[in-house]
């Protein structure tokens, strides 16, 4: 089968649904991994009709098995990893075979949320991912920092936070969570002209907080209104973002539906908690369809909510907090 041509654009519910039914026949096709679960579960193109009949694969067929729709992975593929959290933790790999498809959906997701990353000074307090080689995280913030206002760059605990907010310029703070808290225990001074954003994280450095009351020390700190929160993972190439009361909103061509916990293959209706299943067109070569292990629940405006994560999953790097 052809492969389908992903435009990162607004979709009507009726051109997601077909354009979803083809990415699922063309990885069908394509992705061994995949095909092989749809074949064990009966899900196969003569039981798959309908949008809502899409099968989901478990995210962490990502660590046991190469998910890519190729016979094998091309030499010198961008690879992205996950984080881990200790050395004998078994992490995700996503082969991204099309690396000019993954910054077309994060430069577009970004400024769907929030304009033009050119016009930001962007400031990233990512200490645990800078450790860790072949992050995703990182090789966005990369990307959108070289493009980004000038004074864009890394920083660390041990930087004079005077002098990098004494200008008052349009600045992003994007952080892991432990080191966004560590900072606001050690600089408490209001934020102006900043959007600070949390990406998730204790990574075993704090204890596990609730949300809520993470962006409430962070607000208290600052002096904010809002505590903005990145949603992405390693198996997918788009980001969902809230920037407020911890809802986040999708870009047009990523998709979340609440599976019920008990069956997988049930889905919950609006305002009530379960597991989230994401589509994510740019996740062309490798699967669109990802069963997660957070918890979370979808409000009657679209939006969602990220609950927590099942008690079985292992912690992961980005999104560990409770709300």
């Amino acid at each position: 089968m052809k492969r389908p041509e992903i435009h990162f654009i607004d979709y009507s519910q009726e051109q997601f649904n077909e354009l979803a039914l083809d990415l699922y026949l063309y990885q069908y096709a394509h992705n061994g991994i995949y095909k092989a679960y749809c074949d064990l579960i009966h899900k196969t193109p003569s039981e798959v009709k309908v949008f809502e009949d899409i099968p989901f694969l478990p995210i962490s067929f990502f660590k046991s098995h190469q998910v890519v729709c190729a016979d094998r992975v091309p030499e010198h593929t961008l690879t992205f990893r996950s984080s881990g959290t200790t050395k004998t933790t078994e992490r995700s790999a996503h082969y991204v075979l099309d690396p000019e498809l993954y910054q077309e959906s994060f430069e577009k997701s970004f400024r769907q949320a929030y304009g033009s990353h050119t016009d930001y000074r962007i400031l990233a307090l990512l200490p645990s991912y800078q450790e860790q080689s072949n992050s995703s995280l990182i090789y966005m913030v990369d990307q959108l920092m070289s493009e980004a206002k000038e004074g864009s760059r890394y920083i660390t605990l041990e930087d004079d936070f005077d002098a990098l907010f004494k200008k008052n310029e349009k600045t992003l703070l994007i952080g892991v969570t432990f080191a966004l808290l560590d900072l606001a225990e050690r600089f408490k001074r209001p934020l102006h002209n900043t959007i600070i954003m949390e990406t998730g994280g204790m990574k075993g450095r704090r204890r596990e907080l609730v949300r809520t009351e993470v962006h409430a020390l962070l607000k208290d700190a600052f002096r904010v209104d809002q505590i903005h929160s990145e949603y992405g993972m390693t198996e997918l190439l788009s980001q969902a973002y809230a920037k407020e009361d911890g809802r986040f909103n999708c870009p047009p061509w990523m998709r979340v539906r609440i599976r019920e916990t008990e069956d997988p293959f049930s889905y919950c209706p609006t305002g009530r908690t379960g597991a989230i299943n994401v589509i994510d067109f740019a996740n062309l070569n490798s699967c669109s369809f990802i069963a997660t292990d957070d918890l979370g629940r979808i409000q009657a405006d679209g939006s969602f909510e990220v609950i927590g994560r099942f008690d079985h999953a292992e912690t992961r790097g980005c999104n560990l907090m409770m709300a």
